[in-house]
């Protein structure tokens, strides 16, 4: 017996052809919204773990800030007490320092020359007076240049001819002058004898070298 469909088959494959399509399309729009969802996730985990990062790292700052700001004001005032005992040591150093300027004075002042003023501000201490010449003004500069360990930069700061009346038939030609001399600290005093000290021992190590004989040579005394 033959049987013959007479149904519309083509329709129907057509029909399932669709509604698989659908299907596979729905899955992959299902699975594509599974994937996207599971990325946003992760993607929402890692920020927020970020965050969370960036939070504590701020608060660590803000800390580190305040313990910064505690240490400048500590420095601030390790520095003022540095400062303030600095100027005290200065001040018991430096209570001596009229008695040395007038002991060098004293000692640096050549025959013939003759001081009617002594001014001092702070380490410049001005010197007016008399000399019987221009030549006794040089050797009182050099002098305050080269021989003091107290004195030193001097500067003369005008020099003018002028005349004494020793008498009525006595009058004699004198130069008038005015100049300037620092006054160094007792630090600085100290600080110029400890380098001359060194160089003093760094020159008599040299000199001893210089003068000792080589191995050969003392070998061959020896023998």
């Amino acid at each position: 017996m033959i049987l013959i469909n007479l149904l519309p088959h083509r329709e129907a494959a057509r029909k399932r052809r669709k509604e698989q399509f659908y299907a596979s399309l729905g899955a992959a729009a299902v699975l594509g919204l599974l994937i996207a969802g599971g990325v946003y996730l992760w993607y929402d985990a890692q920020i927020s773990n970020q965050q969370r990062r960036n939070q504590f790292l701020q608060s660590e700052i803000k800390r580190l800030e305040n313990q910064i700001k505690d240490i400048a004001t500590l420095q601030s005032e390790i520095a003022a007490l540095v400062a303030r005992q600095q100027a005290v040591e200065n001040l018991q150093a430096d209570r001596n320092l009229p008695v040395h300027l007038l002991n060098e004075i004293v000692k640096q002042l050549p025959g013939g020359v003759y001081l009617t003023a002594l001014r001092q501000v702070n380490q410049t201490v001005t010197l007016q007076g008399v000399a019987q010449s221009n030549e006794r003004v040089s050797e009182l500069l050099r002098n305050l240049a080269n021989e003091s360990p107290w004195l030193t930069r001097p500067e003369l700061i005008e020099i003018v001819a002028g005349s004494v009346t020793l008498s009525a038939r006595d009058v004699r030609r004198v130069a008038n002058f005015s100049m300037r001399v620092q006054l160094r600290r007792a630090s600085e005093v100290a600080q110029a004898s400890a380098a001359a000290s060194a160089a003093a021992a760094a020159a008599t190590a040299s000199a001893s070298k210089a003068v000792a004989p080589p191995p050969a040579a003392a070998a061959a005394s020896k023998r």
